[in-house]
């Protein structure tokens, strides 16, 4: 994640944490606009000039706490199909996504009121993924299960978007039949494949 010179300070690991954790409880209970420094510094017993050492003002503090949110999930198995490696990998995604679904709610007014804040979002926390898509279309490619690499930044968008809907205008749940519906019914049309 970008930082200006004077933010590049690494922390103590734990004393990091206390920070993000501060972060992230102070997101939901009173939101982007009303979280000071200064009740994150209070909260996770950290002085303000610590903080700013590592981050460079709010924008970057909150992406770095909903980015470690992102970090926080083992390695995808190989479940030795296209399908298989799909469905485990949507369904660890939508755990992730309901757990980051209050932070977002709480956001939604300051993206559109901060674009700074918008963008380093978009940069570090809603455009991840594709790493992780990557290595699972390179392995369905190897094994014959797709005849080359697919567009995997347009599935993983359709991907997001379909999640983020669901959580946010219908509030329906992320189950396993929605997993196997999303795999089955959007991702595998779009790769113009069959199981």
């Amino acid at each position: 994640m970008p930082q200006s010179p004077a933010a590049q300070h690494r922390l103590d690991p734990v004393r990091e944490q206390a920070i993000l954790d501060a972060i992230r409880e102070l997101l939901t209970e009173v939101g982007y606009d009303r979280m000071s420094i200064d009740e994150v510094a209070r909260r996770a017993r950290a002085s303000k000039a610590t903080i700013y050492r590592r981050w460079a003002g709010k924008p970057a503090m909150v992406t770095a706490a909903l980015h470690g949110m992102m970090a926080e999930h083992p390695p995808l198995p190989d479940t030795g199909s296209l399908r298989g490696d799909l469905i485990v990998a949507l369904t660890a995604f939508s755990r992730l996504y309901e757990r980051k679904h209050p932070y977002v709610l709480a956001l939604l007014s300051a993206i559109r009121a901060d674009p700074s804040l918008g963008r380093l979002l978009h940069e570090h926390v809603l455009a991840t993924g594709t790493a992780e898509a990557e290595t699972v279309f390179d392995r369905a490619v190897a094994r014959g299960d797709l005849p080359g690499p697919p567009d995997v930044g347009a599935v993983v968008e359709v991907c997001k978007a379909m999640l983020w809907h669901r959580l946010l205008l219908t509030g329906l749940p992320l189950d396993d039949r929605w997993v196997a519906h999303l795999v089955d019914d959007v991702v595998r049309p779009l790769l113009g494949v069959r199981w």
